[in-house]
């Protein structure tokens, strides 16, 4: 049995972002203007943000809508994803439901090989996509698909940082059990089985993609929605390949999926495009933001918190404002979901997926000849479960963990957990600095960055057998970063791994 050995030492550095808040929902239904533009889409997603959203919407239709979804109302961006389906064993489908919409991040990563580069706001017009909807299987060039990640400081090393690559590893299935140390975001790369889901993941799956954010610095956008862009070496961060050099904001999403109402009942868990195990899962952004007011906040609001209450620039509306704007509020749209569109997406829909799309099991990709043609899952990566550390005092940096309070519960309230692994008994953790962790002979498999008021530490996680040694490390940073509590209603525990390893 192996178990984590987290060892902390010194670190420093911070970047800023926020996580934009879109706890509406405009509706569920077949409508991609980037991939089926003008025509119902190939598979039912959920889709956030601009009421001006639909079939054919473009820049401009976006920045007229009445509403959007999302908190801060200068966003008039919309956000994307397939949605995901319960099957019953009688053969019916039916809709999980979302926990608390949907969370946008905007992390202000700059390209690490030209860090004065600075970081330029999304053009009008443009858009993206981060994903494969075809993609069956999980191939990292040089490793076996059962080998869990290794460190992100050996990925180069190992021939590893390639698109194609980093794309599979810029997604991730997050277990969720508040009873627990919260898993590390983009850890696990396909989604779990039931079974798994039913025995480990209490609160539900939250569903997580990264965006490419090296920009080309000219086309808005490319046949496939994807290559204008590409991916720092290290995902999240890094350097930007050559042709890349213009840093874009980096978005990644989250969306919890209430999976935990179906324990014991039997069946699967298939996404809306036929996948059930996450491979092909995917995500779409077409910018609303006004150019100059984002170019603004990516200048300006830099608070570590990640807190949008934090940006003075911010317009901020409430939950039930968000909830209110819908696809009722676009009569277009409204009126074609009367008509081509009237299929059931949500509740239990029947026994098909929304526009009849077949499980695709792979590993083949799911196109339009191989749609049903495989009945079993293909291997998946060792990860089980790896609980990341977390930050204290509801403050949030990425590479750490953070750990919300429940709806409702102000912060101080809220179970916020020190750092600790998964054996019975652990030895005390020492707050005293000391000096750097020594060499014990035990392999580290990735490296994190955690931050807790002036404190910032870096946690290199090794493997060992059977038991666990925990030494603490802190050294105080010389910019001070204040600590704030409040509370974070989406319930969210998130570790965005630090790529600094």
């Amino acid at each position: 049995m192996k178990v984590s050995v987290a060892i902390l030492a010194a670190a420093g550095g911070a970047d800023a972002f926020w996580r934009m808040e879109c706890r509406g929902r405009l509706g569920v239904a077949r409508l991609d203007p980037l991939v089926n533009y003008g025509e119902p889409g190939s598979h039912a997603h959920s889709i956030h943000g601009s009421s001006g959203f639909s079939d054919k919407s473009s820049y401009d239709d976006l920045l007229k809508g009445d509403c959007t979804s999302c908190a801060v109302t200068q966003d008039m961006s919309a956000y994307w994803t397939p949605s995901l389906y319960f099957q019953h064993a009688d053969g019916s489908f039916e809709l999980v439901p979302q926990v608390g919409g949907m969370l946008s991040y905007y992390f202000l990563y700059t390209d690490a090989a030209n860090p004065d580069s600075g970081i330029k706001a999304f053009p009008p017009g443009f858009r993206m996509i981060a994903g494969d909807t075809n993609r069956r299987n999980y191939t990292i060039s040089g490793t076996s698909v059962k080998d869990a990640d290794p460190q992100k400081s050996e990925w180069a090393s190992l021939g590893q940082t390639s698109q194609l690559d980093l794309a599979q590893r810029a997604t991730g299935f997050n277990c969720l059990n508040y009873g627990k140390q919260p898993e590390g975001t983009l850890y696990r790369h396909y989604m779990p089985d039931k079974d798994y889901l039913d025995a480990n993941c209490a609160d539900g799956i939250r569903a997580e993609i990264m965006f490419p954010s090296c920009w080309n610095g000219k086309d808005l956008d490319s046949d496939n929605h994807r290559d204008h862009l590409a991916y720092p070496d290290l995902v999240m961060n890094g350097n930007c390949p050559k042709g890349f050099e213009t840093k874009v904001p980096s978005l990644m999403y989250e969306t919890i999926w209430a999976t935990q109402n179906f324990i014991g009942q039997p069946g699967q868990f298939v996404f809306a495009n036929g996948d059930v195990q996450g491979f092909g899962y995917h995500a779409d952004f077409m910018n609303g933001w006004d150019e100059d007011f984002l170019q603004q906040a990516v200048n300006t609001c830099t608070n570590l918190s990640g807190r949008i209450q934090d940006c003075p620039i911010f317009n901020i509306q409430s939950e039930a404002e968000q909830n209110q704007c819908t696809f009722d509020k676009n009569p277009e749209v409204s009126q074609m979901l009367k008509s081509s569109l009237n299929e059931k997406t949500t509740g239990v829909i029947g026994d098909s997926l929304p526009g009849g799309v077949k499980i695709a099991y792979g590993p083949e990709p799911a196109d339009a000849a191989n749609a049903g043609s495989h009945t079993t899952t293909v291997e998946v990566p060792t990860a089980t479960y790896s609980q990341g550390a977390t930050v204290t005092d509801g403050n949030y940096m990425p590479g750490g963990v953070f750990k919300a309070a429940k709806f409702g519960v102000p912060a101080a309230e809220s179970a916020v957990n020190s750092i600790s692994t998964t054996t019975e008994a652990l030895p005390t953790i020492t707050e005293a600095p000391t000096v750097a962790a020594e060499d014990d002979g035990f392999t580290a498999i990735r490296t994190e960055y955690i931050t807790k008021g002036n404190v910032v530490s870096m946690v290199i996680v090794k493997e060992a057998l059977e038991y666990v040694t925990v030494t603490t490390t802190t050294v105080t940073a010389v910019q001070t970063v204040q600590a704030r509590q409040y509370s974070h209603l989406h319930r969210h525990k998130v570790r965005a791994a630090n790529n600094r390893a």
